[in-house]
């Protein structure tokens, strides 16, 4: 578990009520900041299993007692990891919490022995790809068929 000042971020079964109720919310903010709204089976869905170990991990953000960010990593071969689903509630935006929730999936990546971290974006998102940009990630050509992304990124994690 990571504990800052006033958040905690730990790993939740992708399936518990509490993941569920973050990926409700991160799918909401989606469906109104995409033109169109947004469909989760035309963002590269995958399986369950991903994001359970060895294969990969959920993440949640707790701050005040309540469930405000989620995101996660999943393994794929060749020591690539790829970060999916990564999100913090607005109220939470300004804290520390989206750099701290980076960090975590990057380090549960390195656990699974993987050196080399992947993940998209929409264009919308720009305090996505800020983030990602200050924390070392380059942009990269696109890796899947994710019909959101806009934004490919990659990063070394040896």
């Amino acid at each position: 578990m990571t504990k800052q000042a006033s958040f905690t971020i730990e790993p939740e079964p992708i399936d518990s009520p509490e993941a569920q109720l973050a990926l409700g919310r991160y799918i909401e903010e989606l469906n109104g900041r995409f033109p169109g709204g947004f469909d989760t089976s035309r963002a590269a869905p995958p399986a369950k299993d991903d994001f359970t170990p060895p294969a990969g991990d959920f993440l949640v953000v707790r701050a005040e007692g309540r469930v405000l960010g989620c995101g996660a990593v999943r393994t794929e071969p060749g020591g690539i990891a790829e970060i999916r689903r990564m999100w913090i509630a607005p109220e939470l935006r300004g804290r520390g919490a989206g750099r701290a929730l980076l960090a975590a999936l990057e380090e549960r990546a390195r656990r699974f022995g993987c050196s080399l971290i992947r993940l998209d974006t929409a264009a919308e998102l720009h305090e996505a790809r800020a983030l990602y940009d200050s924390a070392g990630y380059r942009e990269i050509p696109a890796y899947n068929d994710n019909q959101y992304a806009r934004h490919w990124f990659e990063k070394s994690v040896r």
